[in-house]
């Protein structure tokens, strides 16, 4: 990657965890906190302030893509990084539980994830894509074992109200990082596509399938795990950071050179296939192997690589299939279903695991992942694309130009530089038909 697909993949992945930052950070204090609030003796309205976060967060992911297609990446993401620090801001001051639930409702309505993706997609080449979006998809688990092993330090030394101080300041930061570090995307000419299409698209649905499969499964084996390693692992709660954080640290060893195949040799799919079966794998064997803790250790290393992978590829592949023209649209639908993973796997892992048993939870998350597998299996490999440039002769109409070369079979975006007369392209290769090209910028059409 260049220096500048570096600086903005880090920068990026920054801002987006900080918005996971905002719903898993208080998940290990915020139930204790509460018993101290008027109001916070009810058990659904903490549970209402902790999961409101990603019902806002729901509903605005497609207005906040479609948004950013059409007034800007950058403009949309600082507005949601406003909206964000406003609710943190709402709750740090809340004297009682519905303050803090207005200020959780108005800090996820900062949906910037598809903002975030779709800036990371314009502004690097489709070879380094996955890449980058592993440096933002990896952001999710580290910040989510981050936050287990800070959340208790950080709220004994500034409190809850101190803790949503820091979140909004962190979003402000987040802002002059955004204006200062990353690059503006080009303008990029390409057809227009109404909505209707991308939610018809059968190769998006696949890929929406997976990531709410994806974070369904994370957050229902959640509901689990922690009292299995309490129960068979004999670990108090505490000391839990112990075994999630190295999983997740040795998981990225697996992870990385993972992704470096499937770019450099251009193994993708069987590489998002493999991620798969191994998710599955590990759900299997945490219904068989909940028998102690070196066994969930070992579980939670290989499920962290599997989930590693495929919040990387994911979204690299929904850029890749999604119209240049959609992309934060199509974000935004795959950043909605991602959000309605979280919700209800909660759910239904909370429901499962009080009516009939933990072992039922894992059957549902392996039944999943092997329905995920079978959609999946079906999807076509994505489509091969080049970048090329080509200058543009003196004697054309740049204007004019413009429409007639978003028309060629084959391109997906075209950058025009008019001072400098230079036509950048992104061409899907199967489709390229370079000669009418070179017809159109020789001024012989």
């Amino acid at each position: 990657m260049t220096p500048a697909e570096r600086r903005t993949g880090a920068s990026l992945a920054g801002i987006f965890g900080l918005r996971m930052l905002g719903l898993f950070l208080i998940l290990p204090v915020f139930a204790i906190h509460a018993r101290g609030l008027p109001g916070g003796d009810s058990l659904t309205l903490v549970g209402l302030a902790l999961g409101i976060y990603g019902l806002t967060q729901a509903c605005l992911q497609i207005p906040f893509g479609m948004a950013s297609d059409r007034f800007g990446r950058k403009p949309v993401i600082i507005a949601g990084l406003l909206l964000f620090a406003v609710g943190s801001a709402i709750a740090a001051m809340s004297t009682d539980i519905y303050w803090v639930i207005a200020g959780r409702a108005i800090q996820g309505a900062g949906a910037i994830s598809a903002a975030v993706t779709a800036l990371a997609a314009d502004l690097t080449r489709e070879q380094h894509r996955t890449k980058v979006m592993a440096m933002i998809g990896s952001s999710i688990g580290m910040v989510f074992a981050v936050s287990l092993v800070a959340a208790p330090v950080l709220y004994a030394a500034i409190g809850m109200s101190g803790i949503f101080w820091l979140t909004a300041g962190l979003a402000l930061l987040a802002i002059v990082v955004l204006r200062r570090v990353v690059p503006n995307p080009p303008k990029v000419e390409a057809k227009p596509v109404r909505f209707k299409g991308v939610l018809r698209n059968t190769q998006l649905l696949r890929l929406n399938l997976g990531i709410f499969t994806l974070h369904l499964v994370q957050m229902a084996m959640f509901v689990v795990i922690p009292a299995a390693l309490v129960a068979k692992g004999g670990l108090p709660v505490a000391s839990h950071w112990k075994v999630y954080l190295p999983a997740v640290l040795v998981s990225f060893v697996f992870m990385v050179p993972a992704i470096i195949v499937a770019e450099r040799k251009n193994r993708l799919k069987p590489i998002f296939m493999s991620a798969i079966v191994l998710l599955a794998l590990t759900q299997v064997g945490f219904l068989f192997g909940r028998t102690g803790l070196w066994p969930i250790a070992l579980g939670l290393v290989f499920f962290f690589v599997a989930f590693n992978i495929l919040e990387a590829t994911l979204p690299s592949l929904v850029s890749r299939v999604a119209p240049p023209n959609a992309k934060g649209a199509a974000l935004g639908v795959y950043n909605t279903t991602q959000a309605l993973g979280l919700f209800l796997g909660a759910s239904l892992g909370g429901w499962l695991n009080q009516h009939v048993g933990a072992d039922s939870v894992f059957i549902l998350t392996t039944v999943l992942a092997v329905v995920w597998f079978a959609a999946a299996a079906t999807m076509l490999p994505p489509p091969k694309v080049a970048s090329k440039s080509y200058p543009i002769g003196d004697g054309v109409d740049i204007e004019a130009l413009r429409a007639k070369i978003v028309d060629l079979p084959g391109v997906r975006e075209a950058v025009i530089e008019t001072e400098a007369r230079m036509a950048h392209l992104k061409v899907n290769l199967d489709r390229w038909d370079e000669a009418r090209l070179r017809q159109l910028i020789g001024g012989e059409i």
